[in-house]
C-alpha cells in the first residue's frame, strides 16, 4: 500500500516551510534639487537690474582706461581733437605722469655726419665729403638679431651728450662741454679711420660734425601738417691731435 494513501500509519517527514519572496527594495533616494545661489536666486526683475549694473561698471572701466591711455600717450590726432574732454576726465583725481617709465618716442630722425680735412701721403690737403655715420650704424643693425651696444648707442649718446652741454651757438658749457667735444671727436676720427677716409699714408687733420634732423611724416589718415625739410646743425672745425690723427686712440 502506498504510504500516501489515506489511513496510512507511515510517519510524516520533517516540515519544510514554504519559501517567501524577498521584500521589495526601497526606491533609490533622489537628491533634493540644489537651491539657487547668487544672482540666480534673485527674481527676474533684480537679475535684470544686476546685469545692467555690471554692464555700467564694465563700460565705465573701459572708458576710464581709454582716457588714461590717451592722457599718457604721445600727442596724436585723437588727443588733439578731444583733448579738453580727456583733461576734464583725468584732472584732478586721475592725473598720471609715466614719462619716467614710458618717455615720448622720438618724432624726428637725427643723423650725425662728419667730414674731414685730409693730408695725403703726397703732402696735399683735401676735404672729404660727408660721411653719414648714423646710416652706417643703421645698416649694421638692420637684420642683425644681436646688434652690438656700440652700433646702437655710442654715436647717438655722444651726440645727445654734446647737445646737452652746448648752447645754441655751439659753445661748450663748462668742463662737461669740453669733455663732450673730445668724446665725440674721438668717435668720429675712429669711424673715419675705419672707412679709410684718409687713404694710404694720409692723416686726418681736422674734422667737422653736423646733424641732419628730419621730422617723421604723420600717417596718411592724419590731417597734421609737418615740414619734412631737413634742418642742419653745423659744428665748428675741430683740430685733431697727433695722437688721434691716424686713428691711434682706441
Amino acid at each position: 500500500m502506498d504510504a500516501n494513501d489515506a489511513g496510512s500509519n507511515a510517519p510524516e517527514g520533517p516540515h519544510v516551510p514554504a519559501q517567501q519572496p524577498p521584500p521589495p527594495e526601497p526606491p533609490p533616494h533622489e537628491p533634493a534639487a540644489a537651491a539657487p545661489v547668487g544672482v540666480a536666486a534673485l527674481s527676474l526683475r533684480y537679475q535684470v537690474a544686476a546685469a545692467l549694473a555690471v554692464a555700467v561698471v564694465a563700460v565705465t572701466a573701459l572708458v576710464h582706461l581709454g582716457m588714461v591711455f590717451l592722457h599718457v600717450a604721445p600727442s596724436n590726432t585723437v588727443t588733439k581733437q578731444h583733448g579738453k574732454a580727456i583733461d576734464e576726465w583725468i584732472y584732478p583725481e586721475f592725473e598720471q605722469n609715466w614719462k619716467l617709465f614710458a618717455p615720448n618716442p622720438l618724432q624726428q630722425n637725427i643723423e650725425v655726419q662728419v667730414r674731414a680735412d685730409i693730408r695725403t701721403a703726397a703732402g696735399e690737403t683735401r676735404t672729404t665729403g660727408w660721411y653719414d655715420l648714423s646710416a652706417e650704424d643703421g645698416a649694421a643693425i638692420d637684420g642683425n638679431l644681436l646688434p652690438s651696444h656700440t652700433e646702437q648707442n655710442e654715436l647717438r649718446r655722444a651726440w645727445d651728450f654734446l647737445t646737452a652741454t652746448h648752447d645754441a651757438q655751439n659753445r661748450a658749457i663748462g668742463v662737461r662741454g669740453t669733455l663732450a667735444e673730445t668724446y665725440l671727436r674721438r668717435i668720429v676720427v675712429l669711424r673715419l679711420d675705419r672707412d679709410h677716409a684718409a687713404g694710404a699714408g694720409g692723416t686726418v687733420q681736422r674734422v667737422q660734425v653736423r646733424s641732419r634732423t628730419t621730422n617723421v611724416p604723420p600717417p596718411q589718415w592724419s590731417d597734421e601738417q609737418v615740414s619734412t625739410t631737413p634742418q642742419y646743425r653745423l659744428l665748428p672745425w675741430w683740430p685733431v691731435p697727433a695722437a688721434e690723427a691716424a686713428g691711434g686712440v682706441r
